[in-house]
């Protein structure tokens, strides 16, 4: 077999490549842009060479892709330039180019990998160094993400904010079905920590690690973790009967202003419940099966919101990780354009002579800008900006049914006055999202990531509020926000059953467990504003 070299010269391969019925289908998706590269970019033995390396990327333990692995890694010895992500052998090139003991033992025959300090991988990873290695550390193995981490289906933002860190309980935590994802990690990893280190960073509280995964543990044998789908049928149905409750009233009583209140109120309830529905459905606690909570999300978000579920995920899972943590978690994006969030990160402000904003005067513009003005402005900006951007056409293609639903509806009752009626629900629902969402994270600590344990930096952006039958329904159960950010996949019906076992845990530790009433909650929120921005100020008039 044939092909054109980077100069234009036909050279034979070394080898075919495998035939099309001997490759799985995920296999030849990857392989085909690896395919193209190589061959621009080696010459002699490029296709072959693509072939092991999408093989041994995917963890494909066939024969034939074992072996496309080893002719590869044959032909670079040879002389044949091998990009940096080529995988010989499940040892990528980033170990063949230094770094731990025992790597070259690895890049030579593929057989060993290495053994690696948390002092060595410090150094590595530093931040700035524009030869900044992007390994992260899960369950003591070491991996190199550098290649992988664009393609990273939860985002690149979430790998590359835990470059240099022990990322095992984030790993753990965010993955339904951890032991299924670990084992394609194999062709990424690179080595392993050494046997006299920690599993974590020395800076973390071992014990505290410790104990946190003995919870988990313990909550699993509990049952915490498995839904009542009879609990979310009825959540459902319920937000099925107020859009119809919501369209019934303007279509039998008119559309003067009391019906047309009343119907705005159903069709507002209807969409921030379907809003907590769909975050459920996001963090997988609905269904046992992940599939299932992916196609029930993508009906709900998708067609009763009219929203974008892959752009709600990837943006809320990089909050998960990095709660309140500025530049990693992008519910904190707004400082310091609009607001001044934290103590420190505001004093830095105000050190730096940086004022975009009156921050000193924020706690009384919050409520006119933000509230009402994020999902009618940012919603649909952001979102319609994601989808062309990652190319999310399937979730573009179905939250046309929403728009063609609604203002099909909309039109035939109200006339022109459906644009009104849009805006003014997107504008109601932002109103309590906001107010919900950020009642448990902006009077919270919030400033540059301090890599501490994952208890710990959860506990330290969170609180929750009262329970009672009202705040569990009106919040979508968000008033155990502790509970939730500690364990993002458990079905919300439980958290109350985990949260005297989280209180007992915070107590061993000495760690503030806050907990108040839901009005307190919402006026936190202005007076940490106001205290930011006197912060600010003080530091901008340098008194």
């Amino acid at each position: 077999m044939s092909f054109a070299s980077g100069r234009g010269r036909k050279q034979e391969a070394s080898g075919p490549a495998p035939r099309a019925e001997f490759i799985p289908r995920e296999l030849r998706q990857v392989a085909a842009p690896l395919q193209r590269r190589q061959v621009r970019r080696t010459g002699a033995g490029g296709l072959a060479a693509a072939w092991g390396a999408a093989s041994g990327h995917l963890g494909w333990a066939g024969r034939r892709g074992r072996g496309e692995a080893r002719r590869g890694a044959f032909l670079t010895e040879r002389g044949c330039r091998a990009p940096r992500w080529f995988v010989p052998g499940s040892v990528s090139m980033a170990v063949q180019e230094g770094g731990g003991t025992g790597a070259g033992e690895a890049a030579r025959g593929g057989r060993r990998r290495g053994l690696f300090t948390w002092e060595e991988i410090g150094l590595r990873t530093k931040r700035g160094d524009p030869r900044r290695e992007m390994w992260l550390v899960v369950d003591r193995q070491v991996y190199d993400v550098r290649h992988f981490y664009w393609r990273h289906p939860g985002g690149a933002r979430i790998l590359k904010a835990h470059i240099g860190e022990d990322a095992t309980d984030a790993f753990h935590t965010m993955h339904a079905d951890s032991t299924l994802v670990k084992s394609f990690l194999s062709s990424l990893q690179i080595g392993e920590l050494a046997s006299d280190e920690p599993s974590s960073e020395p800076s973390k509280n071992k014990q505290l690690i410790d104990d946190f995964r003995e919870l988990r543990a313990t909550i699993t044998k509990m049952g915490l973790m498995k839904p009542n789908i009879f609990f979310y049928l009825c959540l459902l149905l319920h937000i099925i009967l107020l859009e119809a409750a919501a369209w019934l009233t303007l279509l039998y009583c008119g559309t003067s202003l009391l019906p047309f209140t009343a119907s705005l109120i159903f069709l507002t309830t209807s969409q921030i419940q379907a809003s907590w529905l769909q975050h459920d459905l996001g963090h997988f606690s609905v269904f046992p099966k992940t599939k299932w909570n992916r196609r029930f999300q993508k009906f709900v978000m998708n067609h009763l919101i009219g929203g974008s579920s892959k752009w709600w995920n990837l943006l809320h899972n990089q909050h998960h990780v990095k709660p309140n943590c500025y530049s990693k978690d992008p519910d904190v994006s707004f400082h310091p354009f609009l607001f001044a969030f934290g103590k420190n990160l505001s004093v830095e402000l105000g050190i730096k002579m940086t004022k975009y904003m009156p921050y000193n005067h924020q706690h009384k513009y919050f409520s006119i800008i933000l509230p009402p003005l994020l999902i009618p402005a940012l919603f649909h900006y952001h979102n319609f900006f994601v989808i062309f951007k990652k190319k999310f056409w399937m979730d573009l293609a179905c939250m046309v049914s929403f728009f063609f639903r609604f203002f099909f509806i909309s039109w035939n009752l109200l006339g022109v006055n459906c644009l009104i009626f849009y805006l003014l629900l997107r504008m109601l629902v932002s109103c309590w999202f906001v107010w919900v969402s950020q009642m448990s994270h902006i009077p919270m600590d919030i400033d540059y990531d301090k890599n501490l344990d994952w208890f710990s930096t959860q506990l330290k952006a969170t609180c929750n509020v009262e329970q009672s039958l009202f705040n569990d329904w009106f919040t979508g159960h968000l008033n155990f926000q502790i509970e939730h950010h500690l364990f993002p996949s458990m079905p919300r019906h439980n958290f109350w059953k985990a949260a005297p076992l989280v209180k007992s845990l915070c107590a061993k530790h000495s760690i503030e467990y806050q907990c108040k009433p839901l009005l307190k909650a919402f006026a936190d929120i202005l007076h940490s504003l106001k205290e930011y921005g006197d912060l600010w100020l003080d530091a901008y008039l340098h008194k």
